[in-house]
Formats: C-alpha cells, structure tokens, sequence
C-alpha cells in the first residue's frame, strides 16, 4: 500500500507539472459548485450553520474517497487512483505560469493586463497597483499558494492517501469560498477557516523550512530567510502564511506586506524581510524557489508515503 500511495502521488505530482490544471470539467471547479449549491440552503448568520455546512461538504467526499480506495484492491488501480487524484488537487504548475505570465506582462509595460491577471492570485483590489505593487501580490501569492496548492495536499496526501487529498483540497476550497471575513461569511465561515489553519498547520511550516534551505537557488542565504522566518512571521495576522510569506522573503532578500485593498477594506499587514520592495525582476526569482519547493516537497511526501506504519501488534491464532 504505502508503495502504490507513493508511486501514485510521485505519478500525479510529475502530471501536474507537465500539464498543470485540467482545462475543462475541472474536479476542483466542481467541487466549488457543489458548496455554493449546499450554502444555498444552509447558509445562516451564525457560527452552528457554518459547522454543519463544513460537515455537508467535507464529509461526503471523504467518505466517497475512503470507498474509491476501498474498491481498488489491486496496486495498480490504488496507483491510478491516487495519481488522478494527486493531479487533480495540485495546482503548482499552474500558480508558476500566472507568475511567469503577469512578469512578462509587467516587463512590456503592460500594467493594465498585470493588474487584470494577478486578481487570479489574490483577492486584494489591483486597481490602484503600480508595477511594483503587482509584483509584491504576486510574490506573496506564490509563496503562500506554493504552501496551500503544493506542499500541503501533497503531505496530507502521503499521510491518509486519497482521503488525505480530497479532503484537504475540500477544506482548502472552503477555507477560499466562506473563510474570509465580510458580513455574510463572519460567523458562518468561522468552522471553514479555523479548520483549514489547522490543516495547514505543519504544511506552512515544512513550506518555510524547505524556503530556508533552498534560499541558495535564488542566490539568497538560509540564514537571512530563518531570520525572517523567526522574527516576523508572527506579526502577520495569518498563522499559517506568515512563515511562508516570511522565508520567501528572506530568500530573496526583499520586503513583503503592507497595506492591502479588499474592495474598500484596508488592511495593514506586517512587513517581512529586509531589503527593497520587490518588483519585477523579483517575479522569475520567485516563481524559481516556489518551483524548487515544490519538487522538494515532493521528494519529502514520497518518503513520508514509503515510511513504515507501525500498527497494533496481531494476537497470534490459537491452536
């Protein structure tokens, strides 16, 4: 078993990377249609609904993934399995080419197509970012969406198999649709996002160690991202994109955070890092460590897959 899981999510990650997101009839964009349908009839303006709508959601498809494996009995199908499924919930290919798309953009002065381009990244107002406000959304997305779309569906995946999978990118999905907060989702979508900071609890945290110890491919140091890491991850209000948005900071020696723009609500968030602002020749260095963490991550889930499980020893058989 821990050998077909990790072949299928070595399978699913080199997919991902060749072909990037499925270009119709998307698992994920399903999955989204699927919640907006049942917030239709449980949405309520308190904290109880939003737990039953998280439950409503979440717990069919686990279900249907613990009876998809069930049902492949033989390695080969548990391979096929877990590598569609691994294919389906990464995003990493894609995140890079919206990076690379919104650098080239930016390099041709192109600013009102990189303004239109880089709201598929974040949710933040683009219309009043220069060119160097655009590359810091970007760098700020690819550095926590490299933790939520890579790292973490990849270690959940090498954890519980394709439960882990579909289950994390249900609680990832959530987390975007009903997590944040307006007045329509405060309470209900208070179960969503505090279940999704603790799925990305230790994945945010792998994605930062593994920032740190790759800074050299962006000719950074390990020591200026672990600084960073440790001295200002806490100041951002997220606890899971503050030390990944921290370690790529520090990796390529720039400055992110500031004042963001959420269709009128400003917020301050902290600065990380030490060094200029980023601005376009930053994008490829940082689309260059978000890919390097990815195929570090992958590395890491494959072993963590094949690791032994140590289960309850059997009772022997009388005789």
């Amino acid at each position: 078993m821990s050998r077909a899981r990790a072949t299928g999510i070595l399978l699913g990650f080199l997919l991902d990377r060749a072909l990037g997101d499925p270009a119709r009839l998307h698992p994920v964009a399903g999955l989204g249609r699927f919640a907006a349908t049942v917030e239709q009839v449980s949405h309520r303006d308190h904290r109880v609904a939003g737990v039953v709508h998280h439950a409503a959601v979440v717990g069919p498809l686990v279900v249907g993934a613990v009876a998809a494996e069930r049902v492949c009995r033989r390695p080969w199908q548990r391979v096929l399995l877990t590598s569609a499924a691994t294919w389906a919930v990464l995003g990493g290919r894609s995140l890079v080419r919206e990076g690379e798309t919104i650098a080239a953009q930016l390099e041709r002065d192109d600013l009102a197509a990189a303004r239109r381009q880089v709201t598929h990244l974040v949710g933040r107002d683009p219309s009043g970012l220069d060119a160097d406000g655009v590359s810091r959304a970007a760098v700020e997305s690819l550095a926590e969406n490299t933790s939520d779309a890579v790292v973490a569906p990849l270690l959940w995946g090498a954890a519980l198999g394709v439960p882990g999978l579909v289950g994390y990118r249900a609680v990832n999905t959530l987390d975007a649709m009903v997590g944040h907060r307006s007045p329509r989702y405060e309470r209900f979508g208070w179960a969503s996002a505090r279940v999704d900071d603790v799925a990305n609890l230790v994945p945010a945290r792998v994605s930062a160690a593994l920032a740190v110890v790759l800074a050299p491919v962006v000719d950074g140091r390990p020591a200026d991202a672990w600084t960073a890491w440790r001295r200002d991850a806490r100041s951002h209000p997220s606890p899971n994109a503050g030390p990944v948005e921290a370690a790529f900071a520090g990796a390529l020696g720039v400055t992110l955070g500031g004042v963001n723009d959420y269709a009128g609500r400003l917020e301050d968030r902290a600065r990380m890092g030490d060094g200029p602002a980023p601005d376009v020749a930053d994008l490829p260095r940082a689309t260059r460590l978000a890919t390097a963490v990815a195929w570090a991550s992958a590395c890491v889930s494959v072993l963590l897959a094949l690791a032994p499980r140590r289960g309850l020893p059997r009772r022997r058989a009388r005789r």
